[in-house]
């Protein structure tokens, strides 16, 4: 136990800290293939090749993406992986005309839903205080929280899909009525977006679309 006498010791006045070098903190990047997999090279695909996506990889990458932050740990995202030709006929309905044809020829097509009785896990997810309460009754809320995080889910699920060697097609391109209907009716689970999965056919790319620099996106202030 530290007498009281000493505890002074560890208090560090403004003069002092003033005088203090800068901490260097040690991290780890990714390697430049790492980064390239998964962002800089990586390429949203329509045409896909006759190559099947197991089971075992689907829970894989929900095992990767479920540990990225939310807010509250709240966690909203709920995700249908649609495989069975029984299942694509119900979902190939809800598509866009121009994505129809990509989706029949994904191997997996994952809905990226939101739950919108999210707040229900909370006890378990957030332990630390009362969480449930702050959303509970309060629908805009609900909404604006369930929308915000299952989207940052989604951005999460397509990076770990990417890292285990997936590619993907995200699209918003369907009727969000139509797959609740089919999907989700009698639940609380509503459709945010749809992310083809499988191994891509590079050869049918179209040439990488620019991106903004930096500082036509970004302020430093």
């Amino acid at each position: 136990m530290i007498e009281s006498a000493h505890r002074n010791d560890f208090y560090i006045t403004n003069t002092q800290k003033q005088h203090l070098k800068p901490m260097v903190t040690k991290t780890r990047t990714l390697s430049k293939e790492s980064l390239e997999q998964i962002l800089t090279e990586a390429r949203t695909h329509s045409v896909w090749l006759p190559e099947p996506v197991s089971d075992d990889l689907l829970v894989q990458i929900y095992n990767l993406m479920k540990w990225g932050p939310t807010s509250a740990n709240s966690s909203p995202a709920r995700i249908v992986f649609v495989k069975s030709p029984e299942a694509k006929a119900k979902l190939l309905p809800c598509m866009a005309e121009g994505n129809v044809e990509k989706t029949k020829a994904a191997p997996v097509t994952a809905i990226i839903a939101q739950d919108m009785e999210f707040y229900e896990k909370l006890p378990k997810l957030f332990p630390f205080a009362d969480a449930r309460s702050w959303f509970a009754g309060n629908n805009p809320f609900i909404e604006s929280t369930a929308f915000r995080n299952s989207s940052l889910q989604g951005a999460y699920f397509i990076i770990a899909a990417r890292s285990v060697g997936l590619d993907c097609g995200p699209m918003s391109g369907f009727d969000n009525a139509k797959v609740d209907a089919a999907f989700f009716e009698g639940t609380t689970w509503k459709s945010n977006f749809i992310c083809n999965l499988g191994y891509g056919d590079s050869s049918k790319l179209r040439p990488r679309a620019p991106r903004l620099e930096f500082n036509e996106a970004c302020k430093i202030l």
